[in-house]
């Protein structure tokens, strides 16, 4: 039996929950009354972020959840005993063009289970970032799951109308990839990255003529890993990170922790692992992308290879590392004060540019809005000097909050 739009739209809505890569950062404003086209990039379907804060709204569907693959980890999977649906490309244009006219959304985020094959599914998805940009003047975000294996043409095509693209790596190492999904293989992966790569690079460059090359995906690529399927440690996935961001200059590495699913195969964990892990994840990937940390330094002082759960990565790290503080607020340099826990990036900014004109005292910082309590341990001027850290043995319970005792009265 057929279903409505309505319940097809309920089962593709809910599928597509399980992919975390729909940020729409650095994708660039459309102006509607410049361009003469419908919506702008500024309840709705999904929440994303810009990277000035402002939170848009995306109709977040699959195409399809029917998929010729039959990978571990995804409930989509060919051998799942889901409830299946199916739009067709007409069908995704008309929802997105009525849903934005209702002022439900401001952009799509569209992926797809694989049919018939990757050029197949791949050319459909393009075909409604089309008919949505040169048919209808839509100027709203969208954002393309790329399929795995389609071909180059296909990729260079969709470039030309998303904003973003991205195509998931799905698992943080090579010989986990082989054993839960091995219809899939990570050098094919990393080489459709690598094409992306080539044509956003190109089309920020100008021509021979002068003239600016077409835009292609100026919200760059980006791609999702899964935390807690397999037995990567949190080294190996900040490790393929690190690889990902440098190699191919992705804009965002998601990491989505790991979430049982119905009739799930024998291979996968019982359990999902704590969200505290993927947690601690990003605020990791946060400090290589704006703190200048390396990823390799962050999990150095770890035996297991996996992030402190009871401290955020850059505390832990500045206790492991006790011999470089405390540090002079007012000689320390811009990449040392980065490291100083309770300090942010405008916060060091802040410094720099009122150290310029006047000593600085600890009190100031309470006036740029720093928590005197973290940064406290780990700084001294004129007025504080605290206690030399490497001669401390209680400085981790000064962060780490003691059990809560359950009363039985």
């Amino acid at each position: 039996m057929k279903h409505s739009l309505t319940s097809r739209l309920a089962i593709l809505s809910d599928a597509a929950k399980y992919d975390a890569s729909c940020s729409s950062s650095g994708a660039g404003k459309r102006d509607s009354a410049a361009t003469k086209g419908l919506g702008s990039t500024s309840n709705g379907i999904c929440h994303a972020y810009t990277p000035d804060g402002r939170c848009i709204s995306l109709l977040k569907i699959l195409l399809t959840n029917f998929c010729i693959y039959d990978c571990a980890y995804c409930i989509n999977r060919s051998s799942s005993n889901v409830q299946r649906a199916r739009f067709t490309a007409d069908e995704v244009v008309w929802l997105t063009l009525e849903f934005y006219r209702r002022n439900y959304i401001e952009g799509l985020f569209l992926s797809s289970g694989i049919i018939r094959s990757s050029d197949d599914t791949m050319g459909q998805m393009v075909r409604v970032a089309r008919e949505l940009r040169l048919t209808h003047g839509f100027r709203g975000y969208i954002h393309l799951k790329t399929i795995p294996n389609a071909s180059p043409a296909l990729l260079a095509e969709a470039g030309l109308y998303a904003d973003r693209l991205s195509i998931n790596v799905e698992m943080p190492t090579e010989s986990g990839l082989a054993a839960y999904a091995p219809q899939k293989h990570a050098s094919e992966i990393r080489h459709s990255m690598g094409e992306m790569r080539t044509h956003i690079d190109a089309g920020k460059e100008k021509t021979l003529s002068g003239k600016k090359a077409p835009r292609f995906a100026p919200g760059g690529q980006s791609t999702q890993m899964i935390v807690g399927a397999d037995a990567a440690s949190d080294r190996d996935i900040l490790g393929s990170s690190s690889s990902l961001y440098t190699g191919y200059r992705l804009r965002r590495v998601y990491y989505s922790a790991f979430s049982p699913i119905p009739d799930a195969s024998s291979l996968l964990p019982v359990k999902a692992p704590p969200l505290l892990r993927e947690h601690r994840l990003y605020q990791a990937d946060w400090l290589f992308r704006f703190y200048g940390f390396q990823f390799a330094e962050i999990t150095a002082d770890r035996p297991d290879g996996m992030l402190d759960l009871e401290l955020d990565p850059k505390l832990a790290w500045a206790l492991a590392n006790r011999a470089l503080f405390p540090v002079d607020l007012n000689r320390a340099s811009r990449e040392m004060l980065l490291r100083v826990p309770g300090l942010g990036v405008r916060s060091v900014t802040a410094i720099l540019a009122a150290r310029r004109h006047r000593h600085l005292r600890l009190e100031d910082l309470a006036k740029l809005n720093v928590s005197l309590r973290k940064v406290k341990p780990f700084l001294y001027t004129t007025g504080w000097s605290p206690t030399r850290l490497a001669d401390r043995q209680d400085l981790r319970a000064l962060f780490v909050p003691p059990p809560q005792q359950l009363s039985l009265l």
